[in-house]
């Protein structure tokens, strides 16, 4: 029988029969291979979700991939049998951030796939097709359901413009951090620093092709041209900031907890950092991912620690939270 996971509220779900909804004009119904789970299904799930990001009772799930297997009218029918990610937003398209394909600034309003609208913890998942992604035919499904932390990194990196034989650097050793580090090796840097807490991740990151691995107790530069946050502390973004030349470009990606100081806005100002930060992945992004995950310039699968059942989602919620450091990602088979 097909299941699915619905958070009732925080704290409480259910596992619960599963019918596929089909698709409606411009929809598509998607079969899911699997979903991964990071830090804001923890937060949907213990309910600390920042008010208005998240709609109980709700059925989790933005980071997913999966096979085409029906569409709606108006859906291009070359979709079907197709291997596809898809965006989380579900922008309106008609206002003017929209337009600009600025589609994670939407001016309507925030629903997200897995949050405010029902998610991949399902055997079947049915969206706007216009969110789809097609990947290669030989994709590996598995390592596609974590291209939505990657396109959000993605979006990183094109905001970093980090040019060939720029020194670069990486704060944060988590998913995000070591997807970084692949993006940016693919541009060719002279130099490539990761920063972390944890010393176990220096082989990975070396791996993904940093060229120097440092723990933030260590000695750290102050000429580095970008520097991409991951870690999401207040401490690993002056810690960013710290790493830069004069001049020097910084993308932050991580959401400190509310409360802590953060950058200080003289020091940003006397050394001239250009600041940029990204909360999700616009289209481009995501574009980028998929053309860079075809490349076979992204290597998902070694961050891959666990699968499991959809039935045993309570037991993966707690993996990811327990700070074991040989939990990596996380996912989710139907």
């Amino acid at each position: 029988m097909s299941t699915a996971v619905v958070v009732e509220a925080p704290g409480e779900h259910r596992i619960v029969p599963h019918s596929p909804r089909q698709p409606e004009p411009g929809e598509a119904l998607v079969r899911v291979h699997a979903t991964g789970i990071c830090g804001s299904d923890r937060e949907v799930y213990h309910g600390n979700r920042p008010e208005g990001y998240v709609r109980y009772p709700v059925t989790p799930g933005h980071e997913w991939s999966g096979t085409v297997v029906a569409v709606g009218a108006g859906v291009p029918p070359s979709l079907l049998d197709r291997k596809v990610v898809g965006e989380g937003f579900r922008n309106c398209q008609v206002c003017d951030r929209c337009h600009t394909g600025a589609t994670t600034l939407c001016t309507e309003g925030y629903e997200e796939t897995g949050f405010t609208q029902p998610g991949a913890m399902a055997a079947t998942l049915t969206l706007p097709a216009r969110l789809l992604h097609a990947l290669p035919d030989d994709a590996d499904l598995t390592a596609a359901a974590l291209l939505e932390p990657a396109a959000c990194v993605a979006a990183a990196a094109i905001k970093a413009h980090a040019l060939p034989g720029e020194r670069v650097a990486v704060v944060g050793t988590g998913t995000l951090g070591m997807f970084a580090v692949q993006f940016l090796k693919a541009g060719s840097p002279a130099e490539l620093l990761v920063v972390g807490t944890r010393g176990d991740r220096e082989t990975l990151s070396r791996q993904f092709g940093a060229t120097d691995f440092r723990t933030c107790d260590q000695e750290l530069p102050d000429d580095i041209d970008v520097v991409i946050e991951t870690a999401g502390s207040t401490t690993a973004a002056r810690t960013a900031a710290s790493l830069l030349r004069r001049g020097g470009r910084l993308v932050l990606t991580g959401i400190p907890a509310p409360g802590a100081a953060g950058l200080d806005p003289t020091d940003l100002v006397v050394r001239q950092l250009e600041v940029h930060t990204v909360f999700g992945a616009p289209p481009d992004a995501w574009a980028y991912t998929v053309r860079v995950f075809g490349a076979a310039l992204l290597d998902p699968l070694p961050l891959i620690t666990h699968e499991l059942p959809l039935t045993a989602f309570a037991d993966a919620i707690e993996l990811v939270g327990s700070g074991d450091p040989k939990v990596g990602k996380v996912l989710l088979r139907p």
